[in-house]
């Protein structure tokens, strides 16, 4: 089963007309307009719990609400998935919005009915468990209220500032299971940001976020991801720092990947948003990977190679040490070797959630 993908019944319908949000909360739009129009389609699942295999997604479960994300980051590794609809990878992805209309239901029953070790489950493999559509349904909500009940540990990651409206309830199921949350802030820059993640929460609202969590109690870090070379790797000790005032107590970075159907997207968005600085960008991703813009493999495709990445990393660590933040890097390493000195590759997607059981 690939990854965030579950058995579906039948095909996704059409929705005139989502649940309205404004029955019991107040939503508005946190950037501008989008210049394609939201369609919003309905379907049933069969199963909620995905269970993933894959050496670069060390989680063994996760769960979906959602597939397609309407944040429209240039750079989203999820894009190809829509094509499993006959949708496209582009605006498809960004504006036909799938929803799991009973997708808690049936976890509800899948947790029930498990005889499983409870073991992390991850929002989201796939797409943005807090994007916008989730003020109207509250699917992730309820998702989250069912692993409480059944005591099994939580992780995630998301750019959407929505995540704040469950901070008690991820500090519950911390205090009974484990959770932890990393808030992707790839950019310190404002600008930079709504070029390349438009409708994405701004990178303050997203610090204001961590803020929330932390002060609820829940273990927070903040995700510098992807790393674009030349475009925001002299941004990381900025992003660090302003997540360490903001209450985040670990860190890590991924280099960014742009499978086939994602790469044309990212540089039209790029050349788009930064023409002078395209080339530079797309050649310095290049070096490193071995002169490729990207590295479909496993165990590398998250990954850098060569002086210029070790640059990067070197960056990152000394940065985390110099505010006190715990690095990706230097957990991996005393797990390895037992001691902090040594080399740690970037982490693969998903250990962040922290393996196993309670964490």
């Amino acid at each position: 089963m690939n990854p965030g993908t579950a058995s579906m019944v039948g095909v996704p319908r059409a929705v005139a007309n989502p649940p309205n949000p404004w029955h019991s909360s107040h939503v508005e739009l946190l950037g501008p307009a989008p210049e394609v129009a939201l369609q919003v389609y309905e379907e049933e699942c069969r199963s909620a719990l995905s269970e993933n295999d894959s050496p670069d997604v060390p989680f063994r479960y996760s769960v979906n609400p959602y597939r397609g994300c309407f944040h429209a980051c240039a750079y989203c590794y999820a894009r190809p998935t829509h094509q499993y609809l006959d949708w496209g990878a582009g605006t498809d992805f960004d504006r036909r919005i799938v929803v799991k209309t009973n997708v808690a239901e049936v976890l509800r029953q899948e947790l029930a009915r498990t005889r499983k070790r409870p073991d992390t489950v991850a929002f989201s493999g796939v797409t943005d468990a807090w994007q916008p559509l989730e003020a109207s349904y509250g699917i992730t909500r309820s998702c989250l209220e069912a692993l409480c009940e059944f005591r099994w540990p939580v992780g995630a990651i998301t750019k959407g500032a929505l995540i704040e409206r469950d901070a008690e309830l991820l500090a519950k199921i911390h205090e009974r299971a484990g959770a932890q949350v990393h808030v992707s802030i790839p950019f310190a820059d404002e600008r930079d940001a709504r070029a390349i993640e438009p409708f994405a929460a701004s990178p303050a609202r997203r610090l204001r976020a961590i803020r929330t969590l932390a002060d609820a109690g829940v273990p927070v870090g903040v995700a510098v991801a992807p790393v674009i070379p030349g475009l925001n790797d002299h941004q990381i000790p900025g992003v660090l720092e302003a997540a360490r005032d903001a209450g985040a107590s670990k860190a890590f970075l991924i280099l960014l990947r742009v499978p086939a159907e994602v790469l044309p997207v990212f540089e039209e968005r790029l050349r788009e948003a930064f023409p002078e600085r395209a080339d530079k960008v797309l050649s310095q991703l290049a070096t490193l990977r071995d002169g490729q813009l990207r590295d479909s493999r496993f165990g590398t495709r998250m990954s850098g190679r060569g002086a210029s990445w070790q640059v990067v990393q070197q960056l990152f660590t000394l940065h985390c040490r110099k505010l006190g933040l715990e690095a990706w890097d230097e957990r991996e390493a005393r797990g390895r070797a037992g001691g902090p000195q040594a080399r740690a590759e970037p982490p693969r997607q998903g250990e962040l959630f922290g393996g196993g059981g309670s964490t």
